[in-house]
């Protein structure tokens, strides 16, 4: 084993925080020796040697290691060196280059918290959050109740997934991670094949408040808003969806990556006709289905929604003694906007 540094080789020694390559020459209860040839002997000991003790227990006299240089003329002219670190730094350069490539790496998922999902990377923590997880693995929640949240990523523990590095941050040593950018290039490409206009058949993945998912093409979703699921008032998306349906809508919009589709666009507009049917003056009966803080939509038999308004009734007290939702009132035609679907209504004496 070679002891201290020849002095002669001084200005060839490498710098602290380089790292370097060396073979085990020893390994003690509490130590290793590394030979670094002309530069001497390096020493892993003290809390170094316990950091990578499980490590360097599996190797064997003559193996070759990365160390890096923690301090050149150390306690009996050892160099001390670190086999934890140089690995840690070496992963750092790994990861740094991985994230310039745009490379996919693969990542086995270690816990959950609120936020997202918790996995390592060369032993070093990284999250991925709940929003940059792909539409398949998104928990969709209905109100957004984080411990329901919770309760769907941690059915991703255990699981391994296809990532980008979106993050990097070595001070801090901290990596975020996106299994949402791949899907969304996959996404771009799959959605070359679609234009605004085209009818596409699918399957609803997801209802929420706001509308529904729905999964078409190669892994394509996209979201039907609640405004566009029928002419007519439709109080929650659950009332005419559910999850699994098959159906098809027409693609309404196509903007940075996302896809928006209607229902009713595949129907029949009956605005369009309302004119030819009745006029202003008319008496015409109405089913009452919602009351809002403005007054009441009135469904007709076409299924088009006019609105009776408050100010017919004074107050909501008495706008809500008069009318009672699912009954069918006699209203008069106010005012009939076909092209801003407007009908305004008076609830007839």
């Amino acid at each position: 084993m070679k002891g201290k540094l020849q002095e002669g080789n001084l200005l060839e020694i490498p710098k602290e925080g380089t790292i370097v390559e060396g073979e085990i020459v020893g390994k003690g209860r509490a130590a290793a020796y590394v030979d670094l040839g002309i530069f001497g002997t390096g020493i892993i000991f003290g809390r170094e040697f316990y950091k990578s003790k499980d490590e360097l227990k599996n190797l064997e006299n003559g193996e070759t290691v990365a160390v890096k240089i923690k301090e050149i003329d150390g306690e009996d002219g050892y160099v001390e060196v670190s086999h934890h670190e140089a690995r840690k730094d070496m992963a750092w350069d790994v990861l740094e280059e991985k994230k310039e490539n745009s490379e996919t790496v693969t990542v086995k998922i270690e816990g959950a918290n609120k936020g997202g999902l918790l996995a390592k990377m060369f032993g070093i923590p990284s999250f991925l959050p709940s929003s940059q997880l792909s539409s398949e693995n998104y928990p969709h929640v209905e109100g957004g109740d984080r411990d329901k949240i919770l309760e769907e990523l941690q059915k991703l523990v255990g699981e391994k997934l296809d990532v980008r590095i979106l993050d990097l941050d070595k001070s801090d040593e901290k990596i975020i991670l996106s299994e949402k950018i791949r899907e969304m290039e996959k996404k771009e490409e799959a959605l070359e094949n679609f234009s605004e206009g085209d009818v596409v058949e699918g399957k609803i993945t997801g209802i929420v408040d706001f509308g529904a998912f729905i999964k078409f093409g190669e892994g394509i979703e996209g979201l039907i808003h609640i405004s566009e699921l029928d002419w007519s008032l439709v109080s929650h998306p659950s009332d005419i969806l559910e999850e699994g349906q098959k159906i098809e809508a027409k693609i309404i919009k196509i903007e940075d990556g996302k896809v928006f589709l209607s229902l009713k666009a595949l129907k029949e507009d009956p605005w369009k006709t309302i004119q030819e049917k009745h006029s202003k003056g008319d008496i015409i009966e109405g089913k009452v289905t919602k009351f809002v803080s403005f007054g009441a939509f009135v469904e007709l038999d076409s299924g088009i929604q006019g609105l009776c308004h408050i100010s017919e009734f004074g107050t909501k007290e008495r706008m809500e003694a008069a009318l009672e939702i699912g009954k069918e009132f006699e209203f008069e035609i106010l005012s009939m906007d076909a092209e801003e679907h407007r009908l305004s209504l008076r609830l007839k004496d």
